[in-house]
């Protein structure tokens, strides 16, 4: 049950950690600086039921991540249950009919990762003696691309330049709400996106207005953010925290057909648009008119840094739209190309008045040419 009544319900009971065996298999000390196994086992990741319907569709096995990830298959069901069916379900209530194409779990295997385990425990605790017993811990879900999920894994949360409207932090969705994470995924090389779901610690949130700039809790009350007290679709972590507040713990590899209409095509890739393309510096221009003023401070510098070529026009593209959103690049282009079509139309129009002049004023002078070679045959004769 959460802590605090300015928040929805937890949708789970327990605020433990789970913790995998291999890492109890490598850690037999129970000294002061290590992970008790009696608490870290958390009932909440294990299904109730000896067995269940797989949630993985069939194919064959695909290596999407190395080092501490470890592919889940059908057969581990109970590890399964809880993290595909939360997805699929909310995937279903959307129409996205998404299909699960793989899951992977951190086994903690690594002393850096380890390490990083230690730390979250340590965390925990003190945020539950800070707080009267409560962390407020959740799971929450977090959308990037492949290669920023597996840097997440292997080096932890580092600079992220996505849409900052809400503060410098990392974002990260509701369990039952993966909507604003599920926009940040990237298509990758085999069409797959992916999640990764978190364990995240909370602790007393305070609520932060789109616009804001803030980069830390903003009095020793506070320990987190969210974008709305009674329901939140985003969870902020401060920079200051991304690493010891939120522990990755499952990556799950999905696919959505491309044929999505209506609300829904605001979550998958946006089409490139036809010709007339938007320069970059005008589409920067007419963003600055919705995003706040440090998001656009941000774009300014990629496309100085694409000018200097040290990165490239597509990724140049893609942080572009991490930082807008599709829905509002669509928004924007759309009406730059209409703006263009109008004038295009206007152009055309008045060229072809002047066509018209051109061809009178040519016809007038055929006529008078003709009028005079009419006179000078009638001296001749």
């Amino acid at each position: 049950m959460n802590c605090y009544n300015n928040l929805r319900a937890a949708p789970f009971s327990s605020a433990l950690v789970h913790v995998p065996d291999e890492y109890h298999k490598n850690n037999r000390r129970t000294d002061s600086n290590s992970v008790s196994a009696s608490h870290n086992v958390d009932p909440d990741l294990v299904s109730d039921g000896e067995s269940s319907t797989s949630t993985i569709s069939s194919e064959p096995e695909i290596d999407l991540f190395s080092g501490d990830l470890i592919r889940i298959n059908n057969g581990q069901e109970k590890d399964l249950q809880l993290v595909t069916e939360r997805f699929l379900s909310w995937s279903a209530d959307k129409g996205l009919n998404a299909e699960v194409k793989a899951v992977h779990k951190n086994g903690f295997s690594s002393l850096t990762s380890q390490a990083k385990l230690r730390s979250f425990v340590t965390f925990l605790r003190v945020m539950e003696k800070k707080n009267e017993g409560c962390a407020n811990l959740e799971f929450a879900w977090f959308g990037g691309s492949k290669d920023e999920i597996n840097g997440i894994f292997e080096h932890g949360f580092g600079h992220t330049s996505k849409n900052l409207s809400y503060g410098h932090g990392i974002y990260l969705s509701p369990l039952e709400s993966p909507t604003s994470s599920f926009q940040s995924c990237v298509v990758d090389g085999d069409g797959l996106s992916h999640l990764v779901l978190c364990r995240v610690i909370l602790g007393r949130p305070e609520l932060v207005r789109p616009g804001s700039s803030q980069d830390r809790p903003s009095s020793k009350e506070f320990d987190s953010g969210v974008d709305n007290l009674s329901s939140p679709e985003r969870y902020i972590v401060w920079d200051t925290y991304k690493n010891t507040h939120i522990l990755p713990q499952y990556v799950i590899s999905f696919r959505c057909p491309p044929n999505l209409n209506g609300f829904h095509k605001n979550l998958v890739p946006m089409r490139k648009p036809n010709s007339p393309w938007m320069p970059i510096p005008l589409l920067i221009s007419e963003l600055a008119k919705f995003l706040p003023h440090n998001a656009i401070n941000l774009l300014q510098k990629h496309y100085g840094d694409f000018r200097g070529g040290k990165i490239t026009r597509e990724e140049l593209i893609r942080k572009v739209r991490l930082a807008a959103g599709d829905e509002l690049l669509f928004k924007v282009i759309k009406s730059y190309r209409d703006k263009a079509e109008t004038l295009k139309q206007a152009s055309q129009s008045n060229m072809n008045k002047c066509k018209r002049r051109i061809q009178g004023m040519m016809c007038v002078c055929s006529k008078k040419s003709e009028n005079r070679q009419d006179k000078y045959t009638a001296r001749l004769t």
